[in-house]
């Protein structure tokens, strides 16, 4: 199944094509396979490959007859891109030497390895199955990624979705069916559902004369009509009653979202007990479970490549890489409008935004947005309080970002690019007057396990990261038998202060309170590093006073490991303490308090009733709020990726911010 080999083999090809793609050439050299131009290779091939079904293959499938070498069909895997075209590479491919998946003709490797292989009857790789399932659906991802969940309005529920498809694809050619068997399967969605609405869901790529489907508007009446949006597939088949398809892998998705698929073609995934079908498939002899399919065309027989380390991975780490690219997709459409945004920044943030638009004033921003029919993205400490109600009012979707909470190597006052943001619709994660996208995600997590949340908090806590990833290892004097209280000092000027903050909002106020609240304690005080290098506000003239130790250059995690508590307004080391494990009292409103986790000295927003785990926050807030960049690749990534580029202390300034850096030091700016 395309597993790699104790010695490379050698695979002739005739297509420059693919040669000249690097990820199929590296995934396929990763599986055991070496390409060779096959005309140039005088006779020295161990097999001839050729990518599906398409006509330019056929020279290579007659040199393989004519030397009596095997055939190897190379084809996407089932999860591919946000896009299609060559411009968006796979994440994974089916490397079959016995046929191709979607050719009924004859067997395939997939083919038998549902049919046959035992491994389908185990139950760890079932549950590995069902919770890959239950992701994909939350998330919202298929082979194709152009929409997000939720982001088009959708027919009334009930329909019944009859699945078009692109003219004379080959799944259609090799699949038994033809132009005839569409019509056949409209007519008999209209006759077996004759109260129903009929939607005919077009295919992503059919966009133009050049790339038809089988259906257009010819085909719409009174209770038929043409679906053109390209709808995430999760949520067209939520809303149906029934299921119609030829060959179309939404047929698979019907099968894996709970549906009976009416198939009028011979697919893959036809043939095994999940399905209706209207042709005969003698070979397919075994009954399956939707989880028994989806391990053998998902997990089994694929290959898959981790395009950041680039070797071969696991399905849960492509479809984990494949929700960071969709998600980045689905943020921002291309050339939206973003004001209030630092210049040194925007060569990073092109990246977060999808290249936006920049223009300064917000007002004239808005101007722009609304004249365009764009969102409107803002630096969001930094946006005018009647922006919400003038971009509600205009009908502009307004987007706040800020920094992500695993943001970089560097404090972002010494110029250092962010690694992760967080872009929000709904309100903004420091501000509790308003619900954010945050808080919703947070009572979200409290409905499922969260089992990522925990694996990505133990790989922060074991690599001792936060935020920033300053300071060092310094050591705290030995115990005196009194609990030990952090204090982290914040920049008081920061927006959180402003927005979270109830009665204290300085350091000094902060000292005062911890004491107050724990009269015996001992008390730390870490000043913020913007604060400490001069660049924000904040100092303690008095801090000695107020505590009975300072530290300036211990790391977070450091400190963690020798106090008994952290005290805080609204600081994220709060969150990074909860992280860690300690208990947190909490003076102000931060994202991270109000839901059962925190002593709470103020009170905190009454929507926040959900109860998470510290997992279930950590995913929250780790996982699902932020966008995160490979700052090697610069392409979106999952945060697992940015953690290892952290451990390995990849991502540093880049020279012309660190020049700029040292300028504005000089200069006092």
């Amino acid at each position: 199944m395309g597993r790699p080999t104790k010695q490379m083999q050698r695979l002739g090809v005739y297509s420059l094509g693919m040669l000249w793609l690097v990820v199929i050439r590296r995934i396929l050299q990763l599986a055991g396979w070496k390409l060779i131009y096959a005309p140039l290779a005088w006779g020295y091939v161990d097999a001839i490959g050729v990518w599906g079904r398409k006509p330019s293959g056929k020279r290579g499938q007659r040199a393989a007859m004519r030397r009596n070498l095997a055939l190897v069909t190379i084809e996407d895997a089932f999860l591919r891109s946000v896009e299609p075209g060559r411009k968006a590479p796979p994440l994974g491919i089916m490397v079959d030497a016995i046929g191709v998946h979607f050719d009924a003709a004859q067997p395939s490797t997939l083919e038998n390895c549902l049919n046959t292989d035992p491994r389908l009857d185990d139950p760890q790789l079932l549950s590995r199955a069902t919770h890959a399932v239950r992701f994909m659906q939350r998330v919202g991802l298929s082979k194709y990624n152009r929409a997000a969940r939720g982001a088009f309005a959708l027919p009334k529920p009930g329909y019944v979705l009859v699945i078009d498809q692109s003219h004379n694809d080959a799944s259609v050619q090799f699949g038994g069916a033809d132009e005839h068997t569409f019509r056949q399967m409209l007519a008999a969605a209209r006759a077996e559902h004759p109260a129903c609405q009929i939607v005919l869901r077009s295919h992503p790529v059919v966009n133009n004369a050049r790339n038809r489907g089988y259906f257009s508007n010819q085909d719409c009446d009174e209770r038929t009509i043409l679906w053109p949006h390209p709808s995430n597939p999760w949520d067209l088949l939520e809303g149906a009653k029934a299921v119609y398809c030829v060959t179309s892998q939404l047929g698979f998705e019907a099968i894996l979202a709970g549906h009976r698929p009416q198939v009028f073609g011979k697919p893959f995934f036809a043939g095994w007990g999940l399905s209706d079908d209207r042709q005969a498939m003698p070979r397919r002899q075994r009954q399956l479970s939707a989880a028994q399919l989806f391990a053998g065309a998902m997990i089994l027989a694929p290959v898959w490549h981790d395009p950041f380390t680039k070797s071969l991975c696991s399905l849960e780490r492509a479809l984990h890489i494949l929700e960071a690219r969709a998600r980045a997709h689905w943020a921002l459409p291309k050339r939206s409008i973003a004001t209030k945004m630092r210049r040194w920044k925007r060569r990073s943030l092109n990246g977060f935004l999808n290249t936006p638009i920049y223009r300064d004033p917000p007002d004239m921003a808005l101007a722009n947005a609304m004249r365009e029919k764009k969102p409107l993205a803002i630096w969001a400490s930094q946006m005018p309080p009647s922006l919400a109600r003038m971009a509600n009012n205009a009908g502009v979707r307004l987007v706040r970002v800020e920094d992500g909470f695993l943001r970089s190597i560097g404090l972002g006052a010494r110029l250092v690019p962010a690694q992760s943001l967080v872009l929000d619709d709904l309100g903004i994660y420091f501000d509790p007057a308003s619900p954010s996208r945050l808080e919703q995600m947070i009572t979200d997590a409290t409905t499922r396990p969260c089992a990522r949340g925990a694996a990505l908090r133990q790989s922060i806590l074991a690599a001792k990261l936060s935020k920033y990833n300053l300071g060092g290892d310094d050591a705290l004097p030995a115990r005196d038998g009194r609990i030990r209280i952090l204090v982290p000092g914040q920049v008081e000027g920061d927006a959180s202060i402003r927005c979270g903050a109830v009665d204290i909002r300085t350091n000094a106020a902060l000292l005062q309170a911890t004491r107050n609240a724990f009269p015996e304690a001992c008390i730390i005080y870490k000043p913020h590093p913007d604060v400490l290098a001069g660049l924000r506000k904040g100092a303690v003239p008095n801090a000695a006073a107020l505590a009975d130790i300072i530290v300036e250059n211990a790391a977070p995690a450091t400190l963690f490991a020798q106090v008994d508590r952290v005290a805080t307004i609204t600081s994220l080391m709060g969150f990074e303490a909860l992280l860690a494990g300690l208990p947190v009292t909490c003076f102000g409103q931060p994202f991270y308090a109000g839901w059962g986790l925190t002593d709470d000295h103020v009170d905190m927003p009454a929507r926040r009733t959900a109860r998470p785990t510290v997992d279930q926050l950590a995913e929250a807030a780790l996982v699902d709020y932020p966008l995160y960049r490979d700052p090697i690749t610069r392409q979106p990534c999952p945060p697992e990726v940015l953690v290892e580029r952290m451990i390995a202390g990849q991502g540093r300034q880049p020279i012309y911010l660190r020049a700029l850096s040292k300028l504005q030091r000089l200069l006092h700016i």
